[in-house]
């Protein structure tokens, strides 16, 4: 470890983060087998947390980064591991020493971001409503039902703000009492405490706290799991409680309380993947299911690795921020899959999961792979079919 942090160091970080049920890996393996890290290169999570609990990990290493928090691991531990948690105190140690291998350098780019403009993408806190435009979305104020909350990489990524438009012309179209709070917002800071910002992810937390109570938020709907995982299951943490729903929840509700009426035929085959922090990580499986059976003339196929053993596209733990190789993504993987069915629609909930398919269909479709299936978020077929 070249004396970068010590042994009491890294079992005091790791105690405080998830406990020390690390120490009770009895080194079963059940982690490396899971892992989807092993689908594409050799990679073992289980040796990291054998390293950590003798104090012996290379923080310097780019292993410790290469958990996406999907899951799996720690869904199937036999022995109840905080697989997850010690990977993530082990980020924290690198994070206060500066050790960052060049794959991780991203992760600096976007935490001066966060900061200054809170955002992870660069850019301006000021433009975080022009997704909007020509909408006429309302800014929200005490007494609205709901606050819509996009996350922000539906406010700023061409490709996601589609998503964020369709969402809100469902709103509109079911009579929804929302608004959004723009500019007003942070990130909701998952990803980059899953990087071992902590300071920084409290720092985010505290500020949209604020901003939600002074605004009188009391409702909050997402697009993301991100956000919905870190609002409904983190920002407790500062003893505070909104009610969150995520947006494959509202749709369901919306369609079967009769507030959308899907009136066009949808005369497609699709197939759904569940995102890890929407699925494995809060158990929601069915509503989104649901509603595409809803839809006239949808064909609904399932893909290998559904539900609970869900593939993941990548995009977690902070990752969709770093640098990963083609030949290495899980997402080509899954796109693979999805293929396989026959299905014609990829669709899905999370903008990660979305970003990372987009990407794999252009190096599938440059490989030659023939016709490539759409890639669509969920709020985008029913924006369709209302």
């Amino acid at each position: 470890m070249e004396n970068l942090a010590d042994y009491k160091e890294i079992v005091d970080v790791i105690r405080e983060s998830g406990g020390d049920g690390f120490k009770y890996c009895y080194q079963c393996g059940m982690c490396d087998t899971l892992c989807p890290w092993n689908r594409v290169r050799a990679f073992s999570m289980r040796k990291i947390v054998r390293q950590a609990t003798f104090g012996m990990t290379e923080i310097e290493n780019e292993e410790i980064w290469r958990c996406t928090t999907c899951g799996r691991c720690a869904q199937r531990c036999p022995r109840g591991v905080k697989i997850i948690e010690a990977g993530v105190a082990l980020r924290r140690i690198a994070t206060e020493y500066g050790v960052f291998p060049s794959a991780v350098k991203p992760v600096r780019t976007a935490s001066a971001s966060l900061v200054g403009e809170g955002n992870p993408l660069s850019e301006e806190r000021a433009k975080r409503a022009q997704w909007a435009e020509g909408l006429s979305v309302k800014t929200f104020t005490e007494g609205m039902e709901i606050l819509y909350f996009p996350g922000c990489y539906l406010c700023y990524d061409p490709r996601m703000k589609k998503v964020a438009r369709a969402t809100a012309s469902i709103l509109k179209k079911a009579g929804v009492d929302f608004g959004i709070l723009g500019p007003k917002e942070n990130c909701c800071g998952e990803s980059i405490r899953k990087t071992g910002e902590e300071e920084l992810f409290r720092r985010l937390a505290r500020e949209n706290i604020k901003t939600f109570i002074d605004n009188g938020v009391k409702k909050i709907l997402v697009s993301s799991p991100h956000c919905y995982h870190t609002f409904k299951n983190e920002y407790p943490e500062f003893m505070v409680n909104f009610e969150v729903i995520h947006i494959s929840q509202f749709l369901f509700e919306l369609i079967d309380q009769g507030k959308l009426e899907l009136t066009k035929d949808y005369e497609k085959k699709v197939t759904y993947h569940d995102p890890c922090y929407l699925g494995r990580h809060n158990a929601i499986y069915d509503e989104p299911r649901e509603t595409l059976k809803k839809i006239p003339g949808l064909e609904l196929v399932e893909m290998p690795d559904s539900r609970e053993d869900s593939l993941c596209c990548g995009g977690g733990g902070g990752r969709i921020w770093m640098e990963t190789p083609k030949g290495e993504r899980f997402s080509d993987l899954r796109l693979e899959q999805a293929m396989a069915t026959g299905a014609e629609v990829l669709v899905t909930s999370c903008p990660y999961c979305i970003t990372n398919f987009e990407d794999s269909r252009i190096t599938l479709e440059d490989q030659g792979d023939g016709e490539i299936l759409e890639i669509k978020d969920i709020t985008e077929i029913i924006a369709e079919v209302i």
